[in-house]
């Protein structure tokens, strides 16, 4: 999946229910960090210690921060860390879950439940390589995140802790993203990567060979962005509405390259518009604009002034191929 687009570069079987283990702690994460601030002290309650599963070993009574909990969780996999984080955002476990199934509304995850926040098989807990990977997405929005996910390995609490996602160390340009296993539901891996300014997705479920096939999934994905999207200084890339109503174009102030698939198309959308009487001088700092394929932003990029649009004159012949030009929002 283009984490970028939300287009599926490869599927098999991407909408069927499964048990995802211990990939429950994406959304474990994404609701921790939603709702809690990372730097905030927590004291380990009896109720989040000896939990069934994987383990970072808490000790009731110990103090650590919401951010240690979060790399005990994403790292090592702590099913007694997912327990102390849902008491710390919440006031039961339950609640917890609720509040994991609400964002999961929220995301349109139609074909995912959750019934804990570790990812301890149950009857009603259960997603989909789709919406994993949707979910994904949208956690690797959150720099935070990124930063616990990418992380190989990291000592607090006397632990030192290693991440168990293999592919931080054996393929080109990973990003995380989260191991699971049960007897029941057998290897799932989550995994991103970024190559040349693209960045990819991609899921396996049940699958005994999972380091490999992402290496060869990667490849696959990778290898079909050979098409250059640019942006040159000088391009027009946008226009606003001036006061009275008449329309003046925006300019590129710098350049951008991406690689990219044949319909990708480049936006360029000015950020914090402001009402304008005239346009100001053809040249001239006018601003930022976010650079983004779809919903994602990719870059800022610096705005110059192009003058007035007049009726008939303001065409995309006048931009690189391939890049759309929305009026400011």
């Amino acid at each position: 999946m283009d984490a970028d687009t939300g287009r599926v570069l490869f599927s098999d079987r991407a909408g069927t229910r499964s048990l995802i283990a211990s990939t429950t702690k994406i959304m474990t994460a994404v609701v921790v960090l939603e709702h809690c601030d990372p730097d905030r002290t927590f004291q380990i309650p009896a109720e989040a210690v000896g939990i069934e599963g994987s383990s970072i070993y808490l000790k009731e009574g110990e103090e650590l921060t919401i951010r240690q909990l979060l790399y005990g969780l994403m790292l090592s996999s702590g099913n007694d860390a997912a327990v102390a984080l849902a008491l710390a955002c919440s006031d039961s476990v339950p609640e917890f879950v609720d509040l994991m199934n609400l964002k999961a509304a929220e995301l349109e995850l139609i074909h995912t439940h959750f019934e804990n926040p570790s990812g301890l098989d149950g009857d009603r807990h259960y997603s989909t390589a789709e919406d994993l990977g949707k979910l994904t997405a949208y956690a690797l929005r959150n720099e935070e995140f990124l930063k616990i996910v990418s992380t190989r390995s990291i000592s607090f609490g006397g632990r030192c802790l290693q991440n168990h996602n293999k592919l931080l160390w054996n393929l080109d340009g990973c990003i995380g993203v989260k191991t699971g296993y049960t007897k029941a539901a057998g290897r799932i891996l989550v995994s991103a990567a970024e190559r040349n300014g693209r960045r990819l997705i991609a899921v396996t479920i049940c699958d005994g060979n999972d380091w490999k096939d992402h290496n060869s999934l990667y490849d696959y994905g990778f290898g079909l962005y050979s098409d250059e999207l640019s942006i040159h200084k000088g391009d027009a890339v946008a226009e606003i509405t001036l006061l009275d109503g008449s329309k003046a174009q925006l300019l590129a102030g710098e350049e951008f390259q991406l690689s990219g698939l044949s319909e990708d198309r480049l936006i360029v959308t000015p950020l914090h518009p402001k009402v304008f009487f005239q346009p100001g001088e053809p040249g001239t700092y006018a601003g930022f604009g976010a650079v983004k394929i779809g919903d994602r932003k990719l870059a800022e990029i610096t705005l110059l002034w192009g003058g007035e649009v007049h009726e008939g004159t303001y065409t995309e012949n006048t931009v690189s191929p391939g890049l759309d030009l929305p009026e400011s929002r």
